[in-house]
């Protein structure tokens, strides 16, 4: 995941074993700032210039919102100072860019915070035997694909026999014709006014004439046997190749089907509207009544991502981020002012409290049905527990989008589908960004 302060302006990226990537950015100025929330990448473009703002050039453009709220390369002044998107330093953009996939959750967090791990009976965990079937249905489908292809060309091999196989047939007609035209000729002259000699001649030519002829009728039904026995043939290696390939889609479907059902899914439980929501693959699966102990007290908004299996094929392991940081409900944080923006990009992440993120599943009870329809758990599914509602930003090929409502979210509400003057970003070069000491400088997702 990517967390992004609002206050220290500045962006770490984590995987499943900590941070690895840390960046200055800039976001939002005053009256357009970028919205404090929960987002996921949706799009990605490597050379993309803004159809809102003057045609402003956005390399390595990451967007989270359709509303046209992205990462990407841009100038970086040292204080918030976009319409709402989140500029990084253009080399950062660009590693960032060829690191992450489609779906990186991206976390807007007013304060810096650190994802911390966390075990919870509420936190879900993989169906047993999901990852052995989806090897199975590959595997099936892997054999009946080669099965098709070999009955493919058994059926080719069958066509090419038949083809040659027409060949005697044809060559014994031609001759058997031949052989009648002779005794044909050989009854004409029998008939004929003409000498006792010739008479003989044509007596003989038509009995070896006959005999000719009955020898290449056996020859002729012989190969129009075998010609017929090769067009049966034909047609069975047609029909099991037909019936092959009607196996070999159904096997891929299947297996398909379980690909898309290993893909993450995304589960969001709303205080407010005290429903249950679950995504997969950008596309609303499944919604339903869900239980909040207390319903009248803020739960706040955390964020718990399954980061990776455990040794135990049938375990994944969970980490947590809390977005409230303990605030009142009502407070705000402003980001740092241009004196103090340096100093607070050299502050530590604070790690989520472990005990208001507990304390937070403790007071969720999900129904069995809707448990069981959860799909398979895998690593990069999440759970989002928040007092909020669904933002309208979910929709359409979208994760989950949740803004919290306490925080400016000029960004949004502010931008319009028309061009607008912004500064335009100049072209790319390099700024520093820090790495992690411990491990590989990217991961991907």
């Amino acid at each position: 995941m990517a967390i992004v302060s609002l206050r220290d302006q500045r962006i770490t990226v984590y995987d499943a074993k900590g941070w690895i990537l840390r960046a200055p950015v800039s976001s939002g100025t005053k009256g357009r700032e970028t919205p404090a929330g929960i987002f996921s990448v949706i799009q990605k473009v490597e050379d993309h210039y803004s159809n809102l703002y003057d045609d402003a050039y956005m390399p390595h453009m990451q967007r989270i919102t359709w509303s046209g709220i992205a990462l990407h390369g841009g100038v970086l002044p040292g204080y918030p100072a976009s319409h709402g998107c989140v500029r990084m330093p253009f080399d950062f953009a660009a590693r960032l860019f060829d690191a992450t996939a489609m779906g990186i959750r991206v976390i807007m967090a007013p304060t810096d915070v650190a994802p911390i791990e966390l075990a919870h009976p509420v936190l879900f965990q993989p169906k047993p035997g999901a990852v052995a079937m989806a090897a199975a249905r590959t595997a099936e489908a892997q054999e009946a694909a080669r099965k098709a292809a070999q009955a493919r060309l058994d059926a080719e091999t069958a066509f090419r026999e038949a083809s040659r196989a027409k060949v005697p047939v044809r060559a014994a007609e031609n001759l058997k014709r031949r052989a009648e035209a002779q005794l044909s000729a050989a009854e004409t002259r029998r008939g004929a006014r003409i000498s006792a000699k010739a008479k003989r001649q044509a007596e003989g030519a038509k009995a070896k004439a006959a005999v000719k002829i009955a020898e290449l009728q056996l020859q002729w039904d012989a190969a129009k046997a075998d010609l017929q026995q090769r067009l049966d043939a034909v047609t069975s290696a047609r029909d099991a190749a037909a019936a092959a390939e009607t196996a070999r889609a159904a096997a891929a479907e299947a297996a398909r089907q379980v690909e898309r059902e290993l893909q993450p899914i995304s589960v969001l439980i709303s205080r407010k509207t005290q429903r249950l929501y679950v995504r997969q693959a950008f596309k609303p699966i499944l919604e339903s009544p869900v239980t909040i102990a207390d319903p009248d007290r803020p739960i706040g908004t955390h964020v718990f991502t399954a980061i990776e299996r455990s040794t135990d094929d049938a375990k994944v392991r969970w980490s947590a981020v809390s977005l409230d940081g303990g605030r009142p409900p009502s407070a705000t944080v402003e980001p740092h002012d241009r004196a103090r923006a340096s100093s607070g990009r050299d502050v530590e992440p604070v790690p989520t409290d472990p005990d208001g993120a507990k304390a937070a599943l403790d007071r969720i009870a999900i129904p069995q049905d809707a448990l069981d329809r959860i799909g398979n758990i895998t690593p990069r599914s999440s759970l989002i527990v928040t007092d909020e509602a669904l933002s309208p930003e979910t929709g359409k090929g979208t994760e989950f989008v949740v803004l919290l409502s306490g925080e400016p979210q000029g960004g949004i509400k502010n931008r319009q589908r028309r061009p607008a003057t912004e500064f335009r970003y100049a072209r790319p070069r390099s700024l520093p960004f820090w790495r992690s000491p411990f491990g590989s400088p990217f991961s991907t997702w």
